[in-house]
């Protein structure tokens, strides 16, 4: 994706493209997997953490990306992959694996839809699957080593 492209996409939810927020909408729509607000600030060393944190704010409530909550205590975000608000449909599985603590986007396996009982409205839905990665599979040491 370009930066036209990027000043289109917070244009298109009302968002006032700042250069700062053009950077933070870059680096998670570059990433193929959620990045945590450490993660951000430690890739963003010129932006404090408090205007990184008040961007994904404003970028969660404007629906240009979604939280994905891993288990871990840690909100990690990641930019919606349509040119429309971030619907149900749009949410797909994710990885996280126990022994390196990554936590991988499974964008061709979408969640499955549920249907909800009468009266109750789904406005997100978060489907994880816990387990190692291939890459934490070929190592030597053991396999139940920090479970």
């Amino acid at each position: 994706m370009k930066t036209e492209e990027y000043l289109s996409r917070l244009e298109a939810r009302g968002v006032k493209p700042t250069s700062t927020r053009l950077l933070v909408y870059r680096v998670l729509a570059e990433h193929r997997h959620p990045l945590s607000l450490r993660e951000l600030d430690d890739e963003l060393d010129t932006v404090d953490r408090s205007t990184i944190f008040r961007t994904l704010t404003l970028f969660l409530a404007n629906h240009l990306i979604h939280a994905i909550e891993d288990g871990t205590g840690v909100a990690r975000y990641e930019a919606c992959e349509g040119d429309d608000d971030c619907t149900l449909d749009d949410q797909h599985v994710h990885f996280y694996c126990r022994l390196c603590q990554r936590t991988f986007c499974f964008h061709s396996l979408h969640v499955p839809h549920l249907p909800m009982p009468e009266g109750f409205e789904a406005e997100g839905v978060n489907f994880l699957v816990k387990g190692v990665c291939p890459d934490c599979a070929r190592q030597p040491y053991p396999k139940t080593l920090m479970a």
